[in-house]
């Protein structure tokens, strides 16, 4: 496993850019570019469960299982995750859920000139580093885009 680090400077405030990048539609919106279906089902507070889900091509529920490990409004979010969802069924043991166990993605949000440095930390699988070393930029330069514009 391996931590990628990315890494974005937006023009507006730190409140726009955690409230846009986390509530339900911003989140929706920038994270499409992974999945056009990206979804999030949970809260964002310390020690609760989130699910990032999506529908695959087939129509079936897939995605990821988490815990928020750490929720400071403005200035950091941590997820741990420990499994996936495959359709309704969340798994938690096995080969499948040993991939996403202990993984991290992390949030940073820090004033910076007249806007906000956004900084990601994700952990992944060698399998997954040259999807998410090629898209993760694009979902940022899409929150970028949606900030900025409003």
């Amino acid at each position: 496993m391996e931590r990628l680090k990315f890494n974005t400077q937006i023009e507006a405030p730190v409140e726009q850019v955690f409230n846009t990048m986390l509530d339900k539609e911003g989140y929706k919106q920038w994270t499409s570019v992974f999945c056009s279906t990206s979804d999030f089902e949970g809260s964002w507070k310390a020690g609760e469960k989130i699910k990032f889900v999506a529908t695959n091509k087939e129509g079936k529920r897939e995605g990821m299982l988490g815990r928020v490990k750490a929720y400071v409004p403005n200035d950091f979010v941590s997820v741990e995750y420990y499994g996936m969802l495959d359709g309704e069924q969340e798994v938690t043991e096995g080969e499948a859920a040993e991939g996403f166990r202990g993984m991290y993605e992390n949030f940073s949000f820090e004033p910076s000139g007249s806007g906000t440095n956004v900084t990601v930390d994700v952990d992944v699988e060698d399998a997954f580093k040259t999807y998410l070393s090629e898209t993760y930029p694009k979902a940022l330069d899409r929150l970028k885009e949606i900030c900025e514009q409003s």
